[in-house]
């Protein structure tokens, strides 16, 4: 094993687009460009002790995951969070697959869908926001980043069973969510969309 020290340029280059779209589906945009600053402060300051151990990229989204999880445990995060209920801001969403599991779309995304697509993202992105933190990390790794469940297990410390455990029920409590709460149907252009069902109204047809 070469103990040549990586280029921290080439990594930040590399890595930070893809950690800040991680930790945006974690604590939200607002959040997520100063966790990320952070996260390559110490990346940049323990490179040098990095021994090879676990891949480079399994090290750096650990840094990060631990990173986004004291902040989502932190009183004043969780505080914040109540004050900004119901004016959630649009960001990138962890369980897209699982929205397109329950309702089967399988169609490449049109010029004319774009705004219906985004919309969408936005209200996934609002029921993924409703699941415990552990399913939330293990569908952004999974769904957003295209983890395999041998690197999830290597960033959260989990066997690979326990991953797969981990990701079937959080997608089935999604789709539990989903189903409770939106009704799906295709547009003309034969793109997903959802209407919310009225409160109190069934879920079965």
């Amino acid at each position: 094993m070469s103990d040549a020290i990586p280029n921290f340029a080439v990594i930040y280059a590399d890595f930070q687009p893809k950690v800040l779209r991680y930790l945006k589906s974690l604590v939200g945009p607002d959040e997520a460009e100063d966790i990320s600053q952070n996260v390559f402060l110490k990346v940049h300051a323990n490179l040098k002790d990095f021994r090879g151990e676990s891949s480079l990229s399994t090290w750096i989204y650990r840094i990060a995951t631990n990173a986004a999880l004291d902040r989502l445990r932190s009183r004043s995060f969780r505080e914040a969070a109540q004050v900004a209920s119901g004016a959630a801001a649009p960001r990138d969403a962890a369980g897209a697959g699982a929205a397109a599991d329950v309702a089967g779309n399988t169609a490449e995304p049109s010029a004319e869908s774009l705004f219906m697509r985004r919309e969408m993202n936005e209200c996934i992105a609002n029921f993924v926001d409703t699941l415990p933190e552990n399913y939330r990390t293990v569908l952004a790794l999974s769904d957003l980043d295209n983890l395999k469940n041998r690197e999830i297990a290597d960033i959260l410390g989990l066997s690979v069973d326990a991953v797969k455990i981990r990701l079937h029920r959080a997608r089935r409590e999604l789709k539990k969510r989903f189903n409770a709460e939106c009704n799906f149907y295709r547009t003309e252009a034969n793109e997903l969309a959802c209407d919310h069902k009225a409160p109190g109204s069934s879920s079965t047809p």
